[in-house]
């Protein structure tokens, strides 16, 4: 059975040193780098299944290194910083983030939410017991086996969790998902205060989609979103 490997970003070598030996006690291969320019070399040489970054790092930081991660590669990211305002949180997000931990942290918590995106990515990943159908909805083209999408023709960039939203509102047209049902059947563990984050997902999704006046996705005020497709 292949090992997991998971790809440890941060200068501060005392945190790096102890989450790579909580998460190798969990039975995990821990790669560690420095640098953002270490950490991206590290995806390029290595099959990473996930990544936990800093965002101050020296050179270039956790914000870049998502992006140029992204351009190839889908395997869930957690951000991991001192940087602890909403924004600061809602930024990592946007960039592509799958998660976000501040800063003082417990150890076990992170851990554990290491192991919630990888339940969650291994799961997406797994080949279906039978054909997965493509959605094909009023020019938006939803492919789960390729996690594509199109629109009128055009490749629509999205982060897993973004897919994984789409996805889910698209193969229930005119079901409406509160946030609270969003968070726990997308990210895979219990809603404490996602709110904010589904908010910010569904927001930068339907910039993607050029949906500004909400034809794909309806917010119903105080109950929650739903596909309009």
């Amino acid at each position: 059975m292949k090992r997991i490997t998971i790809l440890i970003a941060d200068d501060e070598t005392e945190i790096a040193d102890l989450i790579a030996l909580h998460l190798t006690k969990e039975g995990y291969h821990c790669i560690k780098a420095a640098t953002g320019h270490e950490a991206v070399q590290a995806v390029h040489a290595h099959t990473i299944d996930l990544a936990i970054l800093d965002i101050m790092m020296p050179g270039m930081d956790g914000y870049e290194v998502t992006r140029q991660i992204r351009e190839q590669h889908a395997m869930p990211i957690i951000f991991l910083s001192a940087k602890t305002s909403d924004m600061d949180k809602i930024t990592g997000l946007v960039m592509g983030a799958d998660d976000y931990m501040t800063k003082p942290f417990n150890p076990m918590e992170l851990v554990a939410r290491v192991n919630a995106q990888l339940r969650r990515s291994l799961q997406f990943n797994q080949p279906a017991a039978g054909s997965t159908p493509v959605l094909e909805l009023n020019g938006l083209v939803i492919d789960p086996d390729q996690r594509a999408v199109t629109q009128y023709g055009r490749h629509v960039e999205l982060t897993p969790k973004e897919f994984d939203i789409l996805y889910l509102l698209a193969s229930h047209p005119k079901k409406v998902f509160g946030a609270e049902l969003l968070f726990e059947r997308v990210w895979g563990e219990a809603y404490f205060e996602g709110g904010n984050t589904v908010m910010v997902h569904i927001r930068t999704l339907r910039k993607k989609l050029g949906d500004d006046k909400n034809k794909w996705i309806k917010t119903i005020w105080g109950v929650g979103y739903t596909f309009n497709g």
